[in-house]
């Protein structure tokens, strides 16, 4: 479809080309949006084709195939035709005397998205749809006698083509419906095929290593998990051998129970990455692996795909690097609250087991201090606090707790960090995670953005030194993490691409995602290719396309964040509406249009949309909050105090 309409802008479609799309080129003749020119369909001088945009109030704005340069086209409330945030569109331009540009929608060419998620509202006198993301009416194909049986406010996913009722999910005022909301806007799925849940079961529970005489026994090593108290897929596990400074890295080999196109492979790449929500977690791989046969837990035999990583006890660098096919034995599973307690020196509640990992682990802990110290100097270091909610049993928020990044963090990221290294370095193509520097554009408005807020700093060139020089004076202001964030605001994506590039964030010339293959579809695809190498086999099917399918992951990464984001502001937005007419602190951090907020006081994290203009950013102010609206999950508030 988009290379059809590619290629009408560049005139490249003949009369004998377009059986395959024959339906859109007759449409499009009868709209007169195109015209045949010796023998050759071209777009009409007026139209063009290209993706729309949808923004809250309504207005569209439509990025144009035939001129990646050009303005996107403004597209009114009135002439949007329907069309959906996402939807391939095609639009006449309007003529305007000046100002931006403007067109409207005459033909959807192809939905973005099957379906919708509207509540249902009574507009004079007729009960219709309201979109979840627009806000705009949408018609029900049902009748109005059945439309009203349903309690009020139902939340129901519409076909977008036909405008049939496909399902009822709900009712707007139960809590328990904001999982089904967030899942559907992005058309995600809980469930597994049958099919997928069968071969899934069909590897039982147990690994026994009578079967795999081929791979290297690891089993008398005491490795151990160390993850947050309520996981329950366990990817990755350590140890450490003290006398050679080796550390072992072992990630659970997905590979091995998810063939390449087989059902449950199937599944995975449409989902790429599992999905956490506080109460829950919406996995990649059907349970029976991801939280059984692959995961790595305690006292029973897994197999694993280990990075042996020989290091220099003086320069703290990898001096030998060994991939294996393994079978390990985990002998503990630790939270990163117990490596903390025993990391500060707590010794009363170890047993005999402990005694004899932490043996290991602890000085493993001081290797890793270094690498890190070592590894800072050339990249940057964010200071950051992920907010997780305790709801109860009914999915309504009570509570919230910052995470904070602790030395049990640290000791488990630097380890698959030196993991995600080694294995970058066995490829020369395949699956890499990339992210560019910063562009200069980016750079003179975060610069613009701190000279407001009094920290002043001139441009250089070495970025990381740019950004050290920041947070030094951020630190001074007491805003550090704040600051942190607007740096990393004005950062590019960071992404997956077949060829390996520079990874500016982390100071590395090529880096990639290696332990995470139950939850990242990108680290599955590279054990496979890792494997392929290690056996000495070819591997070339498994490349083909690779560049479509690191854009695929890129894309289904962006919206399983938009996922649990969505559903935070859902639970955020109902806890606000319990409090409308009361104060509330807050610390401004958007000033760039509409200033944003986010809460700061029993509850923090929620993302507050202010009524007030004129506002400093970083400023802790007090706000009454004046309206909240469940449906798109927005809260807006007043300022009642500044300066707090």
């Amino acid at each position: 479809m988009t290379k059809l309409l590619l290629a009408l802008n560049y005139s490249t479609i003949n009369k004998g080309d377009s059986s395959e799309f024959s339906s859109l080129v007759a449409n499009l003749v009868k709209l007169k949006a195109i015209k045949l020119k010796k023998g050759v369909y071209v777009f009409d001088s007026r139209y063009s084709a290209g993706t729309i945009d949808i923004s809250s109030n309504g207005t569209g704005f439509v990025k144009t195939y035939a001129n990646r340069q050009m303005k996107d086209l403004l597209v009114e409330l009135g002439d949007t035709n329907g069309a959906m945030r996402g939807d391939i569109v095609v639009v006449k331009r309007l003529h305007t005397k000046q100002g931006r540009p403007k067109a409207k929608v005459i033909y959807i060419a192809k939905r973005k998205h099957s379906s919708s998620i509207v509540y249902t509202k009574i507009r004079h006198k007729k009960i219709v749809g309201i979109n979840i993301q627009t806000g705009l009416t949408q018609n029900i194909s049902s009748s109005q006698k059945s439309l009203k049986q349903l309690p009020k406010e139902t939340i129901l996913k519409i076909d977008n083509s036909t405008g049939v009722l496909k399902e009822v999910l709900g009712v707007l005022s139960d809590p328990k419906v904001d999982e089904k909301i967030s899942m559907e806007l992005f058309n995600k799925t809980e469930f597994f095929s049958k099919e997928a849940e069968l071969e899934a079961s069909s590897y039982g529970k147990h690994v026994d290593k009578s079967f795999y005489s081929n791979r290297v026994d690891l089993t008398h090593l005491d490795f151990c998990t160390i993850d947050p108290i309520d996981a329950k897929d366990y990817d990755d596990a350590v140890y450490f051998d003290v006398q050679n400074s080796t550390l072992y890295v072992a990630i659970a080999d997905v590979s091995e129970y998810v063939a390449d196109m087989g059902h449950i492979d199937k599944e995975a790449k449409k989902r790429a990455f599992s999905i956490y929500f506080p109460h829950k977690s919406i996995p990649m791989l059907p349970r029976s692996l991801s939280e059984n046969i692959c995961s790595l837990k305690p006292d029973v035999n897994r197999l694993a795909f280990v990075f042996k990583i020989t290091l220099d006890k003086s320069s703290y660098s990898p001096i030998k690097e060994e991939l294996l096919d393994a079978i390990i034995c985990s002998k503990r599973r630790y939270t990163y609250e117990e490596i903390d307690s025993f990391l500060g020196g707590n010794v009363s509640k170890q047993t005999k087991t402990d005694k004899r990992v932490l043996k290991s682990l602890l000085p493993l802990s001081c290797f890793m201090k270094n690498i890190k110290q070592k590894r800072v100097k050339n990249s940057s270091e964010f200071r950051s606090s992920d907010v997780k909610m305790v709801l109860d049993e009914n999915q309504n928020l009570i509570s919230t707790q910052i995470e904070k990044e602790t030395s049990s963090h640290s000791l488990i990221e630097e380890c698959m960090l030196l993991a995600n290294r080694a294995a970058a370095k066995k490829l020369k193509y395949g699956i890499f995670r990339t992210h560019a520097q910063p562009t200069t554009i980016k750079i003179d408005k975060l610069l613009e953005e701190l000279a407001y807020i009094g920290i002043d700093e001139k441009f250089t060139a070495n970025l990381p030194l740019l950004i050290k020089y920041i947070q030094k004076k951020a630190d001074k202001m007491s805003i550090r993490e704040e600051v942190d964030k607007l740096i990393i605001r004005s950062q590019q994506k960071a992404i997956y691409a077949p060829i390996s590039k520079i990874h500016f964030g982390l100071g590395f010339d090529n880096y990639t995602h290696f332990t995470s293959p139950i939850r990242r579809y990108s680290d599955l695809v590279l054990h496979r290719l890792l494997k392929h190498n290690l056996k000495k086999e070819k591997k070339q099917f498994l490349l083909k396309n690779m560049d479509l399918l690191c854009e695929t992951i890129n894309n289904l990464e962006r919206e399983s964040n938009k996922v649990a984001w969505d559903y935070m502001d859902r639970k955020f937005a109902r806890w606000a509406q319990k409090k409308v007419g009361e104060n509330v602190k807050v610390i401004v951090v958007d000033t760039t249009r509409n200033p944003i907020a986010k809460l700061d006081d029993t509850i923090v994290g929620a993302r507050i949309f202010l009524l007030d203009k004129e506002t400093k950013l970083f400023d802790r102010v007090v706000v009454k909050i004046v309206e909240v609206d469940i449906a798109t999950s927005k809260i807006w508030a007043k300022i009642v105090k500044n300066n707090v």
